[in-house]
């Protein structure tokens, strides 16, 4: 019963209910786009994709992006990098449904971060961020493991996630930062900064 609780996230509004440490807590409740504080936050900023494909979403993930069950979605994987070390594993989920006309983009994003189109079309309307502790056993763990070949040190991972709507396309990001997020040396956004 136990490895069943933890294939699926206890998902909140607010940081707060994490208890993460403030300076991760800072990283979790970046407003705007976290792609342009990972790049001032380094010199040498980079995405890699590691594919973009259809798959079953998760049973967590359905209701977000308004499946009524777990059904086939475009899934896109990417870490984020910063100076040569993977920071961030990126997850995003579109339902099958979406257009070309919702998420015009998508399909062509390539190495180039999902973030740098979301925060700059007028037609994108953010929801609220959830947040949450992931453990190993995790499916997203699990495949941020896999991702770094098995060398994922750790066994809790904060989390966030957002749903996204264009025209009437809704799309999920969720991003988990790994510990080395809090080795760059950014100087933390103010709330009036957008």
């Amino acid at each position: 019963m136990r490895s069943a609780s933890l294939r699926r996230a206890k998902w909140h509004r607010h940081a707060d209910a994490l208890r993460a440490p403030a300076t991760m807590r800072d990283w979790l409740t970046t407003p705007g786009s976290l792609t342009a504080r990972l790049v001032r936050s380094s010199a040498a900023f980079r995405v890699r994709r590691l594919h973009q494909k259809a798959a079953l979403c998760a049973l967590e993930e359905a209701a977000p992006i308004g499946l009524p069950r777990r059904e086939r979605v475009w899934e896109r994987e990417v870490l984020l990098c910063c100076d040569g070390r993977p920071v961030v594993f990126g997850h995003t989920v579109v339902p099958m449904s979406a257009t070309a006309a919702d998420w015009p983009l998508f399909s062509a994003l390539g190495e180039r971060s999902l973030g740098t189109t979301l925060f700059y079309d007028p037609k994108v309307v953010r929801g609220t961020l959830e947040f949450a502790r992931l453990r190993r056993g995790h499916p997203l763990v699990d495949k941020l493991d896999k991702a770094l070949g098995g060398e994922l040190q750790g066994n809790v991972f904060y989390a966030r996630r957002c749903v996204y709507r264009r025209r009437q396309g809704l799309l999920m990001v969720t991003e988990v930062f790994l510990p080395a997020v809090l080795d760059l040396g950014a100087t933390p956004i103010t709330r009036n900064e957008t």
